[in-house]
């Protein structure tokens, strides 16, 4: 994700969480932490291109710190979803975790997203706790998911080939 991917990621975001839309500032933020050699964060986009100009279509964000890293966001186009987007936008960011050195994988998702979190529990997170009304409005409880490696091979050991990844989400 580069600056100019920031006003449609914008548009996603406000369809996709209306109630929780991360301002311009923040991804602005997000961004100037993941270039050059103190990098800490990645965040990428998928475009499709079926009707010949590039559009927007999902995006993902990974921070890091130390040996763990928190996926901080993944969005898919409501069009997208179940085309296997979700998965890859999802290894890529185990992919970043790894080259960050990261050993310890953390996420909050809904408690009422089953989707996703049967998509994170392919790849290995398992549930480790709760943050009662962590999404408002609405008081929503988010379930915490950790992936961790005993490895120095990194999180994205265990993910699903993209053969699997495309044929289950």
């Amino acid at each position: 994700m580069r600056w100019w991917d920031i006003d449609p990621v914008l548009e996603l975001e406000k369809d996709l969480f209306p109630e929780d839309t991360w301002s311009r500032g923040m991804f602005w933020s997000e961004l100037a932490h993941s270039r050059g050699a103190e990098a800490t964060r990645r965040y990428l986009v998928a475009e499709d291109e079926t009707d010949g100009t590039p559009r927007i279509v999902g995006y993902a964000g990974l921070a890091s710190s130390g040996d763990q890293a928190d996926v901080q966001t993944i969005a898919v186009a409501r069009g997208h979803q179940g085309t296997g987007l979700g998965a890859r936008l999802l290894a890529e960011l185990l992919r970043a975790a790894t080259a960050f050195e990261c050993h310890e994988v953390l996420l909050e998702c809904r408690v009422d997203n089953v989707r996703a979190q049967k998509l994170y529990e392919r790849f290995g997170f398992e549930p480790i706790g709760f943050r009662r009304g962590y999404y408002q409005p609405g008081n929503v409880d988010a379930l915490v998911m950790r992936l961790t490696t005993e490895s120095h091979s990194g999180p994205a050991a265990g993910a699903p080939s993209a053969r699997e990844t495309e044929s289950n989400d």
